[in-house]
């Protein structure tokens, strides 16, 4: 019997699921972690709803299937879509550019035409199987073409997207080739979401400036009679799922263990990071360092652990990048690190949700400097496992977290001295402060969960008619 075509479609570079085999050599799939597979879980159950994406194998076509009540649809990537939409224009070009321009990008037209492709591929997969009406979510920098090609397809959907990362100012956007045509394909969406609103703005003072539609505040004005509302929805994590986790006697057994290992020490700071240039582990580690260096903190008693979990190996900046972090860690150990005695533990590795947990509830003082993120999730998570009020956030300004969580250390990442100054204060703060500040904390967290920022924004998207009268089924 064929399938019904879902009245709720979501698109993103990737699906929700990771492919492990068994110890007996059996395939299968297993959920990916991350909150907006979470957040979005019962949406598409309710509304027996599709999610399209690329299941992480290049030169690899698979059939639609089923899995964990989700009905997922394989988006087929070679190995040159690969190399040029997703490691060379998303991650080289776009990348590296919506992030303030840490890193250089690279424009080159090959990587523009294979994004151009792809992201034709997606909107022709939506367009084929989306009901009459349907709700689609576009997720994300990788596919910022699909709503207008979308729209072009299937006029009669409410569309909406997200973009989990920063949005570059005017100044720095206006360095890509195909900035108008990056823009009118976000356009094509009904709802164009941020994590901040200074990226909404962003969004449409360039959409005044460079494509020359009629804007007021939040609202693009389309010469069709259709209007694009651009808004902040932060992104949050199921705080409450961290919470009930690091509460389990496995996870505060490890906490202990963890502890212990490193010879409880009275301080433990944590980072806990993707390898990336973004993310500020460079300045993080020299101010840790100095510390250690100058007296300020003795080895005996203060213990950090760097956790870099490994991302985009094959692209050439994040090998330097890894190679270069090596050798920092190497020579601040060497330096002063004494037989057994390590004032930095780095760990180049991926782990499970619940040793994640553990290593929260390990930590006294979580240290979070991005030099530029869009919102930074490890910081709420943290925040979430930290149920008896314990604990301290040394937290970049520069992450869009920042503009939330205003009781952390607030830190702007270049400034050693100054990082250092917060490392510091978090690491001395009497316990009365430290509790003053996380309760705080967790009433933002708490309250404002993924469950909350999914429903405020389908809400929105649901808000949203078209104006030529034609129907779309809501969403919630």
């Amino acid at each position: 019997m064929p399938r019904e075509q879902p009245d709720f479609v979501v698109i993103a570079n990737r699906l929700p699921v990771d492919r492990v085999t068994s110890p007996d050599g059996e395939v299968l799939w297993r959920t990916s972690p991350g909150g907006l597979v979470t957040a979005l879980e019962p949406v598409m159950r309710r509304h027996d709803g599709a999610w399209i994406g690329w299941h992480g194998a290049a030169d690899e076509k698979l059939r639609p299937f089923d899995h964990a009540g989700m009905h997922l649809v394989p988006i087929p990537l070679t190995e040159d879509d690969v190399q040029e939409y997703y490691e060379g224009f998303s991650n080289a070009t776009l990348w590296p550019l919506y992030h303030d321009v840490i890193a250089a990008p690279e424009y080159h037209r090959e990587w523009w035409d294979a994004y151009v492709r792809v992201n034709r591929r997606f909107a022709k997969k939506a367009a084929q199987i989306a009901a009459e009406g349907a709700t689609v979510w576009v997720q994300d920098y990788q596919l910022q073409l699909v709503p207008q090609m979308l729209r072009a397809l299937r006029p009669d959907l409410r569309i909406g997207f997200f973009l989990h990362i920063p949005f570059p100012p005017t100044e720095l956007y206006q360095q890509l080739p195909w900035r108008r045509e990056i823009l009118e394909g976000l356009l094509g969406a009904d709802l164009v979401g941020f994590q901040a609103p200074g990226a909404a703005q962003n969004f449409i003072r360039l959409v005044r400036q460079r494509v020359g539609h009629k804007t007021h505040r939040d609202t693009v004005y389309l010469p069709d009679g259709r209007t694009v509302l651009a808004k902040a929805y932060p992104i949050s994590i199921d705080a409450e799922g961290f919470e009930t986790l690091s509460r389990t006697p496995e996870v505060q057994a490890r906490a202990a263990e963890i502890r212990e290992s490193l010879g409880n020490p009275e301080t433990v700071l944590l980072g806990i990071d993707r390898l990336d240039y973004t993310k500020g582990l460079p300045q993080r580690l020299r101010a840790f360092g100095e510390l250690v260096a100058d007296g300020l903190v003795q080895l005996d008693d203060v213990k950090f652990i760097q956790i870099a979990t490994p991302s985009r190996e094959r692209v050439n900046s994040y090998k330097l990048l890894r190679d270069n972090i090596n050798q920092l860690v190497g020579r601040i150990n060497g330096d002063i690190g004494r037989i057994g005695q390590q004032p930095i533990q780095y760990l180049h590795a991926s782990y499970p949700r619940e040793e994640m947990a553990a290593m929260y509830r390990a930590a006294d003082v979580m240290v979070v400097t991005p030099l530029r993120d869009g919102m930074n999730l490890v910081a709420k998570e943290y925040i979430a496992t930290r149920w008896d009020n314990r604990g301290a956030l040394v937290l970049s300004e520069f992450a869009g977290a920042a503009a939330e969580l205003k009781q952390a250390y607030l830190v702007n990442p270049h400034d050693i001295n100054g990082l250092k100054q917060k490392m510091l204060e978090a690491i001395n703060a009497s316990g009365r402060e430290t509790s003053r500040r996380m309760k705080a904390l967790r009433k933002q967290v708490m309250e404002n969960d993924i469950d909350r920022w999914a429903n405020d924004f389908l809400t929105e998207l649901n808000a949203q008619r078209d104006p030529h009268g034609k129907t779309t089924r809501p969403i919630s």
